[in-house]
């Protein structure tokens, strides 16, 4: 005798047949904005980092997660668009390189994710309520960059002990470089070198802070990072080859482009780092809960083709503590 089916048990049944795969909804892949002031090729080896960081963790780009690069030439005015335009493209999390992106990100959001990969000072800048408890949608990696800069004059001047006009290339609207310079006064200080502070707010700037460093006799360059110094990397290289002028840069990138040598964080490792953040925040991690780091890894790179362009000897017991020595 067949028991007679309803029309409630057939439909029961039709439920709980599986599905075919095509017919699930597909995943939703993360798109991960990348936003910085510099030009595209300037921080090139820093993207490198990040995305092995990020490869590391299991994320393949266009397989399970994209990656939306933004750059501002080296104009900070262009950044406020350029944070509005990640905005409008709903992307999930915005990686910042530096302070002024960082700001102009955190304008144009605060719901979505922002990541630091390198603040000078992310309390003072407003960023965070706290390192430990940031508070908001920001967190990150801070650099200790106000710190690092005191060190850098000491290198110098015991590569050239007869250092005793140093003059320093910033940007005074870049966040932080008052502290640096707070930091290279008191260093310069204790030394007896006089410091001439030139101020490159703009490529125009740089030719007229090139003539101010010739005419104050300046026996050595300290450069301060930041996006407008750094797209005017190739024009300060060749005028301290041009001048014999002892130069040390914050960034390895410098030395490895031709510079003498640079004393600081190792940012690459600070962008390898960030990917971990990412991580977390796709895995259910709020910004505000996740602690900013502080750098772990600092590197001091030594270019002997560019001190001997100078006519520059190193001093060994300088040589000796380089990280990696350039011949």
């Amino acid at each position: 005798m067949h028991k007679k089916i309803t029309r409630r048990t057939f439909c029961s049944m039709l439920l709980a047949l599986p599905f075919p795969a095509q017919a699930q909804q597909p995943a939703k892949i993360p798109r991960i904005a990348w936003l910085t002031a510099s030009s595209l090729s300037a921080p090139s080896a820093r993207i490198e980092a990040f995305r092995q960081g990020l490869r590391d963790l299991g994320y393949v780009e266009g397989k399970n997660i994209v990656i939306e690069l933004r750059f501002g030439e080296g104009k900070l005015d262009r950044l406020p668009a350029l944070a509005a335009e990640l905005v409008r493209l709903k992307v999930d999390i915005i990686v910042t390189g530096g302070p002024a992106p960082t700001r102009a990100a955190k304008a144009a959001t605060s719901t979505i994710p922002i990541i630091m990969t390198q603040d000078p000072d992310p309390v003072g800048n407003g960023f965070v309520a706290s390192l430990a408890r940031p508070g908001g949608n920001i967190t990150g990696l801070s650099t200790q960059a106000p710190e690092v800069s005191g060190k850098q004059v000491e290198l110098l001047k015991e590569t050239v002990p007869k250092l005793s006009n140093l003059a320093v290339l910033g940007t005074s609207t870049v966040p932080g470089h008052a502290l640096s310079l707070r930091e290279i006064g008191l260093a310069s200080g204790s030394l007896n070198v006089q410091l001439q502070y030139l101020d490159v707010l703009g490529p125009k700037d740089i030719e007229t802070a090139f003539r101010a460093a010739s005419k104050g006799r300046a026996d050595g360059l300290l450069v301060l990072s930041g996006a407008v110094l750094g797209s005017q990397q190739t024009q300060i290289l060749e005028f301290v080859v041009k001048n014999r002028l002892p130069a040390i840069y914050s960034s390895s990138g410098s030395v490895d482009a031709g510079g003498l040598m640079s004393y600081g964080v190792n940012f690459n490792d600070l962008y390898r780092r960030a990917a971990t953040y990412v991580d977390k925040i796709l895995k259910g991690r709020a910004p505000a809960d996740l602690p900013v780091e502080q750098p772990m890894r600092f590197e001091f790179i030594i270019n002997l083709k560019a001190a001997k362009q100078i006519g520059l000897t190193i001093p060994p017991n300088v040589l000796v503590r380089a990280n990696r020595v350039i011949k």
